[in-house]
C-alpha cells in the first residue's frame, strides 16, 4: 500500500517541481529578453542605412564614420563631458555641504529642513526645466526683470540657454540626491576621529579637510559617479535649454538625428553606442569603488552617538543658507508654475498682472481631448510596471539570494544592464526593435509598457535583494514541511515577508514613471500620450500656462503618492515584536 502511496505521489511532486521552473524560468526569459534584445538591435541598428520607400536599409560603417570622424561629434562629446561633469560636481558640492550642515552641526530646524529638501525629489525634471525658463530667461525671466528695473539697465544677468545655466538647472534638480546620499554617509560615520582631532588642536576647518570628508571620500566619489551618469543622460535640460541655445549634447543629438527627414536612425544608434559606453564606465567605476570601500569603515561593534558642531553664531548663517535653498529649488520654481497656471497668458508677476487672474487654464486642461486619456495611461503604466516589476525581480532574487545554482550572479547582473541605459537611448534601441519585429506592439500602449519595465527593473531588484537578504531560509524549509508546494511557499511567505521591500520598491517605481519622459519621447504615438508628453507638447505649442497648469496638478498627484508612500511604509515597515 506505502509503495501505491508513493506511485501516486510521484506525479504531484514533478508537477510542483515543474511548476516552479516554469514559473521561475519565465521569469528568467523575461529579464533576458528586456535586457539583451534592445541592446542587440541598437548595435545592429547602427551598421545601417535609413530604410525608406524608395530604398531599403543596406549595411555600412557610414554611420560610425561620420559620428567618430567629424568635429562635430568631439564638440558632442566635449558638451556632454562638461555638462555632465558640471552639473555632478555642482550638485555634489550643493548636497555635501547642506548633508553636513544637517548631520554634524547644530544648525536650528533641520528637521524642517530635511523634510523640505525631498520635495524636489517628487518634481518631474521638464517641470523643474520649465520653471527656470520662466525665473532666468534672458527675456522673460522674473530674476532678470527684476534685476534690469532695479538697476535701471537692459543687461542680461541670468541666460539659462547657456552651458553654465544648463549647469546651473540640471545642478540645482540633482543636489538632492547627493544631499541624501551623503546624509547616509555622515550619520552612519563614527565621530571618534573627529572628537581626536579637535582635542589635539585642529580647528574647525582642518578636521572637515582631513577627517571628515577624508573618511567621506567613497561615498563622496560614488556619490559624484552617480550624477555624473544621471547628468550625461538628462534629456529635459538639454532639449529645453542646449537646443534653444546652441548647445548640443547626445542625447539632443539623439532626439535630433531621429526627427530629421528621412530619419536618421542609424546615426542615432551610433550616438546611443558612445552614450551608452559613457554611462557603463561610469557604473564600472562605481561598482568597483563598492567592493573596496572596506578600507574607509569606521562603524564597527562599538556603539557611538554622532557629534553635533557647536557653531556658535555662525548656526544662523547655515540656517540662511538653507532658506535660500529652498528658495531657489522649491518655493520659486512652484510659485512660479502656480502664478502662470492663473493667468490669461504669460506675465511677470506685477499689479497690473493681477487682473488677469483667472483659472481658464485648469478649464483648458480638465477639457482637453487629450487629458482623460493622458492620466488613464500614466496610470495604467505606473501601476502595471510597478507590480510587473516587483513580483519578477521577486522571483529573480529569489534564485540569486536564496539557491546554489551555478551562474546566478549571471542573472542578477543581466536583470540590473537596464541601469547603463540612458533613458533616450533605451526607448531608442526599442523603437529599432519593434521597428523591424512586427509584434504588434509598436504604436500601442505596449511598447512604453515594456521600455518601462526594461528601464527601472534594476531599482526592483535592488529593493527585493536588500529584503531578500533579510528572510532566513528555515521559514521556507518549515514550509516546505509541511507539505506546501513551491509555489504556496513563495506566494503565501515569502512574498508577504518582502512587503516592505516590495511596497517601498512599488511606490518609488509609480512615481517615477508618472515622471518620466526620455524614454516615452521617441515611443509615443497618438492615442498613447502620457502626462509628461503632454506637457512636452503644450510646451512646443507655446501653451505656457496650460501645461503650469498641467504642471501643478501632476505635481499635487505626486505629492498624495508620497504621502501614500509614507503610510504604506509605517503601515507595512519591519516593526519590533
Amino acid at each position: 500500500m506505502e509503495a501505491v502511496a508513493n506511485r501516486h505521489d510521484a506525479p504531484a511532486t514533478r508537477f510542483r517541481i515543474d511548476l516552479k521552473w516554469l514559473i521561475l524560468g519565465l521569469c528568467v526569459a523575461l529579464v533576458a529578453y528586456l535586457a539583451l534584445i534592445p541592446l542587440g538591435f541598437l548595435l545592429w541598428q547602427s551598421f545601417f542605412t535609413p530604410h525608406t520607400a524608395a530604398k531599403p536599409a543596406e549595411f555600412t560603417l557610414h554611420n560610425y564614420t561620420a559620428a567618430y570622424s567629424s568635429m562635430e561629434t568631439a564638440r558632442l562629446f566635449l558638451n556632454s563631458v562638461l555638462f555632465a561633469a558640471g552639473t555632478a560636481s555642482f550638485s555634489l558640492v550643493v548636497g555635501t555641504t547642506l548633508a553636513w550642515m544637517n548631520e554634524r552641526t547644530n544648525t536650528p530646524f533641520k528637521r524642517l529642513f530635511f523634510g523640505l529638501a525631498l520635495v524636489p525629489l517628487i518634481i518631474p525634471g521638464i517641470l523643474f526645466t520649465i520653471s527656470w525658463i520662466m525665473l532666468a530667461s534672458p527675456k522673460i525671466g522674473i530674476f532678470n526683470l527684476l534685476l534690469q528695473s532695479w538697476f535701471g539697465t537692459d543687461a542680461v544677468f541670468f541666460n539659462v540657454y547657456t552651458l553654465p545655466g544648463m549647469i546651473w538647472v540640471d545642478g540645482l534638480h540633482y543636489s538632492p540626491m547627493a544631499f541624501l546620499l551623503m546624509t547616509a554617509a555622515f550619520r552612519s560615520m563614527d565621530p571618534a576621529l573627529e572628537e581626536s582631532a579637535a582635542m589635539s588642536g585642529a580647528n574647525l576647518w582642518q578636521v572637515v579637510r582631513r577627517i571628515t570628508l577624508a573618511l567621506s571620500w567613497p561615498a563622496i566619489f560614488a556619490t559624484l559617479l552617480i550624477l555624473f551618469v544621471r547628468a550625461i543622460e538628462s534629456f529635459e535640460v538639454p532639449a529645453l535649454l542646449g537646443m534653444p541655445g546652441g548647445v548640443f549634447v547626445f542625447t539632443s543629438a539623439i532626439y535630433e538625428a531621429i526627427h530629421r527627414y528621412p530619419s536618421q536612425v542609424g546615426l542615432a544608434s551610433a550616438y546611443g553606442v558612445t552614450l551608452l559606453a559613457i554611462t557603463s564606465v561610469g557604473i564600472w567605476f562605481q561598482s568597483r569603488l563598492s567592493s573596496s570601500g572596506q578600507r574607509y569603515s569606521t562603524v564597527t561593534g562599538k556603539g557611538f552617538r554622532p557629534r553635533r558642531i557647536d557653531l556658535g553664531p555662525w548656526r544662523y548663517l547655515t540656517a540662511a543658507i538653507f532658506i535660500v535653498y529652498f528658495l531657489l529649488i522649491v518655493a520659486a520654481p512652484l510659485l512660479v508654475l502656480l502664478w502662470s497656471s492663473v493667468q490669461k497668458f504669460y506675465s511677470v508677476p506685477s499689479m497690473a498682472a493681477l487682473s488677469n487672474l483667472t483659472l481658464d487654464p485648469y478649464r483648458f486642461i480638465l477639457s482637453h481631448p487629450t487629458f482623460l486619456r493622458a492620466v488613464w495611461n500614466s496610470l495604467l503604466l505606473c501601476f502595471g510596471s510597478a507590480t510587473i516589476i516587483m513580483l519578477v525581480t521577486a522571483a529573480i532574487c529569489w534564485i540569486v539570494v536564496k539557491t546554489k545554482i551555478p551562474g546566478r550572479w549571471l542573472l542578477d547582473n543581466l536583470a540590473s544592464l537596464p541601469i547603463v541605459f540612458p533613458g533616450l537611448v533605451l526607448g531608442l534601441s526599442i523603437m529599432v526593435f519593434y521597428l523591424n519585429v512586427d509584434a504588434g506592439v509598436y504604436g500601442t500602449l505596449w511598447i512604453l509598457l515594456i521600455a518601462y519595465i526594461t528601464r527601472f527593473m534594476p531599482y526592483g531588484i535592488r529593493y527585493n535583494t536588500a529584503s531578500m537578504l533579510q528572510i532566513h531560509k528555515e521559514l521556507e524549509e518549515s514550509s516546505a514541511m509541511s507539505g506546501a508546494s513551491w509555489a504556496s511557499t513563495f506566494f503565501r511567505v515569502v512574498l508577504p515577508l518582502l512587503k516592505p521591500g516590495l511596497v517601498a520598491g512599488w511606490i518609488y517605481i509609480a512615481i517615477v514613471s508618472l515622471r518620466e519622459l526620455s524614454s516615452s519621447i521617441l515611443l509615443y504615438s497618438p492615442g498613447t500620450e502620457v502626462v509628461s508628453i503632454m506637457i512636452w507638447e503644450l510646451w512646443e505649442n507655446g501653451q505656457y500656462v496650460e501645461l503650469s497648469a498641467l504642471g501643478v496638478m501632476l505635481i499635487v498627484l505626486l505629492f498624495v503618492l508620497v504621502q501614500i508612500a509614507q503610510f504604506a511604509s509605517s503601515r507595512f515597515g519591519v516593526r519590533d515584536a
